[in-house]
């Protein structure tokens, strides 16, 4: 049996261009992904700060007391959990504001474009001549 011949299919069927992206909209992706990433990174330094240095300090911190239990318990029973919790809330919080920040960046370079093209084109995005 012969050889399959080669096919060229990726040359007749070239995959989808992407969009064309506008230079605001380009400017408010980078600001969206540098904010995540600075985020990200202040979250996961708590997160060590928890994790690796507290438990270094908790000698230094034993003689503190609460409710006639030493702080260091504390930290290990209860805090770090609480803090992990409170840094996932602080994320979510955070990045939703993010997301909304970048989806109104969106819909104004929508708007913006379709004020220039002179219709929305039944697509229900404003413009800003103030329809």
């Amino acid at each position: 049996m012969a050889a399959p011949h080669p096919s060229s299919h990726a040359t007749l069927n070239p995959p989808p261009e992407p969009p064309a992206v506008s230079a605001a909209m380009a400017r408010a992706h980078q600001k969206y992904w540098r904010f995540n990433l600075a985020l990200i990174a202040a979250l996961m330094t708590v997160g060590f700060l928890v994790s690796f240095v507290l438990p270094l300090m908790a000698p230094a911190l034993a003689q503190v007391r609460i409710g006639g239990f030493r702080l260091p318990f504390y930290f290990g029973a209860q805090g770090a959990i609480l803090i992990y919790l409170a840094l996932i809330l602080v994320y979510i919080v955070l990045m939703q504001r993010a997301d909304r920040r970048l989806q109104r960046a969106f819909v104004a370079d929508a708007g913006a474009v379709v004020g220039i093209a002179g219709t929305d084109g039944g697509a229900g995005v404003p413009t800003t001549r103030g329809n």
